[in-house]
């Protein structure tokens, strides 16, 4: 998922940063990963369900190092397997709360919870994807999630969310099932985003769709 803050500072870093941020997870060792470029839209890996994840070894631990370097490099605050062009269902995250705690980590065959009625409660805000560059529209989602899965060394784990971050578990989550954010736009408003896209020029290295 694209940073909220790159569409509404128009790509400048002119935001404030917490003198002592409080952070969930573990910052990871950006030393250890190399980073890909990032598949777009119109690839067919990101519009298939991704396999399942079955082997938790050090070759899963080498993509997990790669994906928050090319995260990273992309200045983003999730990422998909399959946004490094990697058929299997695992994302990473290394993003802020509402409240501007910062959560880190990674989550490997994801499944949402179903919500309660009385936790979906929608927020309306604007989303990016790194793989829509360039491209930002309001998408209505809840406020909270909470995604159960698997960590690196096949231990269960779950992750829960509100506000921006609630957004990016999702919109990952999402990810690894075939879905863009643009594609639960209305027509209309998916057309604008691909507009969008059409026009900007991604800030990072990306693949080619033949």
């Amino acid at each position: 998922m694209a940073d909220q803050h790159d569409h509404e500072h128009d790509h400048e870093h002119d935001h404030a940063e917490p003198e002592a941020q409080q952070v969930i997870g573990e910052v990871p060792d950006l030393s250890r990963g190399t980073a890909r470029p990032i598949t777009v839209v119109g690839n067919p890996v990101l519009h298939r369900e991704c396999k399942d994840v079955t082997s938790f070894d050090a070759e899963l631990a080498a993509l997990i190092d790669d994906m928050f370097v090319s995260m990273e490099a992309a200045q983003g605050v999730g990422l998909a397997a399959n946004q490094i062009g990697v058929d299997l269902k695992v994302f990473v995250y290394d993003c802020p709360d509402d409240e501007g705690v910062r959560h880190i980590g990674h989550v490997i065959n994801p499944v949402l919870e179903d919500l309660p009625a009385g936790r979906r409660v929608l927020d309306d805000s604007p989303e990016g994807c790194l793989s829509v560059p360039t491209a930002y529209m309001d998408l209505a989602r809840p406020d909270y999630a909470a995604v159960t899965g698997q960590d690196k060394d096949g231990n269960p784990i779950r992750v829960e969310g509100t506000g921006f971050f609630a957004r990016c578990l999702q919109h990952e989550t999402d990810h690894l099932y075939g879905y863009l954010y643009i594609d639960r736009l209305s027509k209309r408003d998916r057309k604008d985003a691909l507009k969008q896209m059409a026009e900007g020029t991604a800030r990072y290295a990306t693949v080619p769709n033949d």
